[in-house]
C-alpha cells in the first residue's frame, strides 16, 4: 500500500478482453486518463515516505541468484498471446534482490484493473512452489517481433528500483536507465528511487506502439512518467516525466544511465585478458546547447572520478557503444559488439545545469561502473512540480549530423620518453571524407596539465579517414584534462574530442 493512500482511490487498472478472466482482478475498476498517475504522484508525494512491502513467505525471501533465476515466466500465460496482437507481457517473480512488491495493471477503454498474481502463472525448477496467495509482481517485460515476423522476441524490461532497459533490432542486453537519480557519488550514500506501479495500456491490433506509466516513489519525492514505446532498428521511448519533491533535492539526475566500461585500447594498462577491449560503452556523447558535438572517451580510473560539462538547453547526450564489429572484442559469449547505445534527446527548453559522468574503478565486467545524467542548475523545491520530456534512442548510432567526422578509435600506449603517454585517434566520415586531397586541416590539441608534444595529423589509408597523435608529458600531475579538435579555418571537421587521463 502506498502510505495512507487507498490503490482503489488512486491506482487503476484496465480490462483486458479475452485475458481478463485469467489475469486481472475485480473489483477494483478504476477510470484511466492522461492524468490519472500525475495526480496520483502529487497526492502521495503530500504523504510521508512508507517503503513497498519486501516481506516474501518462506524460501522466496532467502533466494540466491541462480535459484531466482530457476523461476520463469509460462510463455503461454502472456497477456495478449491468445489476441495475436503487436505485443506480449510477461511478468518477474518477486525475490532475490527483486523484493519490493510492484503493482501492475492493464489500461484499456479508459478502464484499468490490477493484474492478479498467481504461481500458476510461472515455473519454479529447484525451487518449491509459491503459495496461492497474492504476492504481486517484482517488474514486467515486453516481447514482440522486433527481429523477425513471426517471432517476439525481448524487447524491453523494467526490473529493480527504478531501473529498465531496451533493445533495438539485433542488439542484446547492455547498459539500462533509470527513472531518476538522487545523491549518485555523494558521500552521503545515493538514494535508489523505485517504481511502486505501473500501467500497461493494452496494445491495439495493427499498431506498432505501446504506453506504460509508472509511479515513482522515493523518501525525497514521488514521480510520475509516461513511456511511449516504439520498437524497431532503433528503439524508441518517447518519455514525460513529472516530479514533485518532498524535500529539497540539490542533487537530482534527469535521465540518467548506468553502463560498464572495464577497458579499451585507450586504457589497458596492467589488464591482463585475452581480449582487446571489454565494455558496454566506449564514450559519452553530447550535443551541446550551442551546437558543439563532443566525444568524451571512457575511463576506468584507480580512484572515483566525477566530470561535469555545462550547459544551457542541451540537445542531446548518451553513452554509446561505437565498436561494431566482433574483431574488437572477439568475445563469443558477451558479443560486445551488439550492445544497444542510448541517446537522450530533450524536448522543449531544460534550461541550464550539466551532463554529469561519474566513472567508478572496477575490476571486472560483472559490475556497472559508469553513469550519466543531467542536472539543473538550481534545486528542486520541496512542493514544487517539475516537468521533463525526452526521447530515448536506444541505438547503434546516435541520430546526429553525419556532417561531422566520428572518433571511431582511440588507443595509448608508452611514449618515446619516460614517464610519457603516446595517443591515437582516428576519426572518419562526415567533412573528412571530401576533404581535397592537399587539404591540412589545422590540429589543436591542448591539455589541462603537463605538457603536448609533437601533435600530427595525417590520412589514414586503411579507414579513409584521419589520424591524430600526440605525446602527452603529464609532469607530476596526477589528473589531466585533453581536449583535440580538427578543423578547416573556424569551422570544425570532427566532433571534439575529451578525455581525462589519470596516473
Amino acid at each position: 500500500m502506498l502510505a495512507t493512500l487507498s490503490l482503489s482511490t488512486l491506482f487503476v487498472a484496465e480490462e483486458t478482453a479475452n485475458t481478463s478472466e485469467a489475469h486481472a482482478a475485480g473489483p477494483g475498476e478504476t477510470p484511466f486518463d492522461s492524468s490519472t498517475v500525475r495526480e496520483a504522484a502529487r497526492a502521495l508525494a503530500r504523504e510521508v515516505y512508507k517503503a513497498p512491502g519486501e516481506s516474501l513467505p518462506g524460501p522466496l525471501g532467502d533466494l540466491s541468484y541462480d535459484q531466482y533465476r530457476d523461476i520463469r515466466f509460462r510463455a503461454d500465460q502472456a497477456l495478449w498471446r491468445p489476441e495475436q496482437l503487436p505485443f506480449q507481457m510477461q511478468l518477474f517473480h518477486r525475490g532475490f534482490l527483486y523484493k519490493p512488491r510492484v503493482e501492475m495493471f492493464e489500461v484499456s477503454g479508459g478502464i484499468a484493473r490490477p493484474i492478479r498474481y498467481s504461481p500458476d502463472m510461472f515455473t519454479f525448477q529447484n525451487v518449491p512452489r509459491a503459495p496461492n496467495e497474492d504476492l504481486g509482481f517484482a517488474g514486467f517485460r515486453l516481447h514482440g517481433p522486433i527481429n523477425t515476423p513471426d517471432y517476439y522476441d525481448e524487447i524491453c524490461a523494467f526490473l529493480g528500483a527504478s531501473y529498465f532497459r531496451a533493445l533495438g533490432k539485433g542488439h542484446i542486453y547492455g547498459l539500462s536507465a533509470r527513472g531518476l537519480a538522487i545523491n549518485t557519488a555523494d558521500p552521503k550514500g545515493e538514494e535508489f528511487p523505485l517504481f511502486r506501479s505501473f500501467w500497461v495500456e493494452k496494445p491495439r491490433e495493427g499498431v506498432n506502439a505501446i504506453t506504460v506509466h509508472a509511479l515513482l516513489d522515493s523518501p525525497s519525492c514521488a514521480a510520475a512518467f509516461r513511456f511511449a514505446i516504439r520498437p524497431g532498428e532503433t528503439t524508441v521511448f518517447d518519455v514525460e516525466s513529472t516530479v514533485f519533491p518532498r524535500v529539497d533535492i540539490a542533487t537530482v539526475g534527469v535521465a540518467p544511465l548506468t553502463s560498464m566500461f572495464w577497458f579499451s585500447p585507450l586504457n589497458a594498462t596492467g589488464r591482463d585478458d585475452w581480449r582487446p577491449a571489454v565494455h558496454d560503452s566506449d564514450g559519452l556523447l553530447m550535443l551541446t546547447g550551442r551546437g558543439e558535438r563532443i566525444w568524451r572517451s571512457l575511463n576506468n580510473p584507480r580512484d572515483l572520478q566525477i566530470s561535469v560539462f555545462g550547459d544551457s538547453n542541451p540537445r542531446g547526450f548518451g553513452l554509446m557503444q561505437r565498436r561494431r564489429d566482433f574483431r574488437s572484442y572477439e568475445d563469443l559469449e558477451a558479443r560486445y559488439e551488439k550492445r544497444p547505445s542510448l541517446w537522450i534527446e530533450p524536448i522543449g527548453d531544460w534550461g541550464e545545469g550539466a551532463v554529469h559522468l561519474v566513472e567508478i574503478p572496477t575490476n571486472s565486467e560483472i559490475h556497472d561502473n559508469t553513469v550519466a545524467f543531467w542536472r539543473p542548475k538550481d534545486a528542486l523545491k520541496a512542493k514544487g512540480e517539475y516537468r521533463y520530456t525526452f526521447r530515448m534512442h536506444w541505438c547503434s548510432e546516435a541520430p546526429v549530423d553525419p556532417a561531422l567526422a566520428r572518433v571511431t578509435e582511440a588507443r595509448s600506449g608508452a611514449g618515446p620518453q619516460q614517464g610519457t603517454r603516446y595517443i591515437v585517434l582516428d576519426a572518419e566520415g562526415g567533412a573528412l571524407r571530401d576533404l581535397p586531397a592537399d587539404a591540412t586541416p589545422q590540429l589543436l590539441v591542448t591539455t589541462s596539465q603537463g605538457e603536448i608534444r609533437n601533435p600530427v595529423a595525417y590520412r589514414n589509408p586503411e579507414t579513409k579517414g584521419w589520424r591524430i597523435a600526440f605525446e602527452l608529458a603529464p609532469g607530476d600531475a596526477r589528473s589531466v584534462e585533453l581536449r583535440a579538435e580538427l578543423k578547416d579555418g573556424q569551422k570544425p571537421l570532427a566532433e571534439t574530442w575529451l578525455y581525462r587521463w589519470t596516473a
